[in-house]
């Protein structure tokens, strides 16, 4: 059962690209819907199927957007690095940046 609150999740698309986006509830139905185009020519719609590669639940859709914001702006890098967990590499990363 999903909790209340809001996902931040990212897929893998069909053409080795990312894709971070939220849902408020129904996360499941959320990676269903990219995978059958259910909002038209969205980013998703031309690189199915996607697969769920990370997803962290925060209970204030606040925060929820706010980091969805951040992560959309970091590189490819420093995305994969946050699909292992590897928060170490991500640190690195942040700081070659700047």
């Amino acid at each position: 059962m999903e909790e209340p609150g809001a996902y931040i999740y990212m897929l893998r698309c069909a053409d080795g690209s990312y894709y971070v986006g939220s849902a408020r509830d129904g996360l499941d139905r959320r990676v269903a819907e990219h995978n059958t185009a259910a909002y038209g020519n969205g980013y998703t719609s031309k690189r199915r199927p996607v697969v769920l590669v990370w997803v962290e639940h925060f209970l204030n859709i606040t925060d929820a957007i706010a980091v969805e914001r951040q992560i959309k702006g970091w590189s490819r890098a420093k995305k994969e690095a946050l699909i292992r967990g590897d928060f170490g590499q991500i640190h690195e990363l942040a700081k070659r940046r700047g």
